[in-house]
């Protein structure tokens, strides 16, 4: 008589739902960033700054290929039209924050590991490509109707960003949700 044989125990952690995964792992993932963000990056400030002066310079830089006589004032986050002050990107616009969210629910989405590697970094390039879009927009808006800036940058262009976040999220779910990841 052969031994039975039975399946190895799983683990607590594959026995939980999808849903249950996504939402531990993404808990665990806000308050690995809020850890590092509060403790390490934010308060000195330098990598803020860094890429609130790389945007700043980016958009300019897309206006000159557009044809508009627009510069980034040096080591400034500060986006100059004609030699006059148009946008100042701070670090609540600098897009790291939506970098960190975007590749959250990604790393977080019960799927394969592998395929993360890429499409990470490759919405993060698409999202800084949108914000550089985004702050360039905002500085023509600002020369040409400066009037309509405020309701623009907090509405206009805040759901286009998300609605881009939205569509590449729904891409992966797409791409990478299985059956099972479906309940999340």
């Amino acid at each position: 008589m052969l031994p039975e044989l039975t399946s190895p125990p799983t683990s607590k952690w594959a026995q939980l739902a999808p849903r249950w995964q996504f939402l531990l792992v993404a808990a665990g993932l806000y308050l690995a960033w809020l850890l590092l963000y509060e403790g390490i990056v934010g308060p000195d400030g330098q990598f803020d700054e860094m890429l609130s002066v790389n945007i700043a310079a980016a958009s300019a830089w897309l206006l000159r290929v557009l044809g508009f006589a627009a510069s980034a004032a040096p080591g400034s986050h500060l986006l100059l039209m004609d030699n006059l002050p148009a946008v100042t990107v701070w670090p609540p616009c600098n897009g790291l924050v939506i970098y960190a969210l975007f590749a959250g629910f990604i790393i977080a989405f019960p799927s394969p590991a592998r395929p993360k590697i890429w499409f990470v970094p490759v919405g993060i390039v698409i999202l800084y490509a949108l914000n550089v879009m985004r702050v360039s927009g905002l500085a023509l808006n600002h020369h040409y109707a400066h009037r309509s800036v405020d309701f623009n940058h907090h509405y206009t262009f805040t759901f286009v960003v998300y609605a881009c976040i939205c569509i590449l999220w729904m891409q992966w779910v797409r791409w990478y949700g299985s059956p099972a990841a479906s309940e999340v």
